[in-house]
């Protein structure tokens, strides 16, 4: 429902601002350091897909909204953008309260079939790790770094890991594969 400008403006804000909270203000913030998000599921969902609906109820074309209803009240479904614009704030402000009632739905939706889906599964298995592994750290326990670019400290300093042969077996491949070239 929106023009394909907007969808790129969208994209690039719906992309950029998650990673600048998952990169930068995830360490910075208190509230968001006590939080365990191993897989930034915050950033790259709720927040990300809460600045999709948001901005998509200020960039609703009127005549996109109305392909999209098929409704004949297709004028009621406008983005702010363009309510401001034609001087229908009302219908407008309309559509953004539609759409912040539609993250707040999705929140409340969320919350409650993921915490009975965690229940199911603590039935079977524990969720917390043990206290000897909290001490230690979940990044050591499951022996990886989530989201680990360029400047983290993470090294490859073992190039052998990224090969498919261990480095002694791969020396003698070679110096046999050289000998046997040299025989023909």
């Amino acid at each position: 429902v929106v023009q394909c400008w907007a969808a790129i403006l969208m994209g690039m804000i719906s992309g950029s601002v998650p990673w600048y909270t998952m990169m930068v203000l995830h360490n910075k913030l208190n509230l968001l350091r006590h939080v365990d998000d191993t897989f930034a599921v915050f950033h790259t969902h709720a927040l990300a897909g809460s600045l999709g609906g948001i901005l998509t109820g200020f960039f609703a074309v009127p005549k996109l909204s109305r392909l999209f209803y098929l409704v004949p009240d297709w004028e009621r479904y406008i983005g702010l953008a363009y309510g401001l614009q034609t001087g229908q704030t009302s219908a407008g402000l309309r559509q953004m309260g539609v759409q912040l009632l539609g993250i707040v739905f999705i929140t409340c939706l969320n919350v409650v079939t993921t915490s009975a889906i965690c229940l199911l599964i603590k039935l079977m298995v524990p969720l917390r790790l043990s206290e000897e592994e909290l001490e230690i750290g979940d990044n050591a326990v499951h022996g990886e770094e989530a989201y680990a670019l360029w400047g983290d400290g993470e090294r490859f300093e073992n190039a052998r890991n990224n090969s498919v042969y261990d480095v002694d077996e791969f020396t003698s491949v070679m110096s046999k594969t050289a000998s046997e070239l040299q025989m023909v």
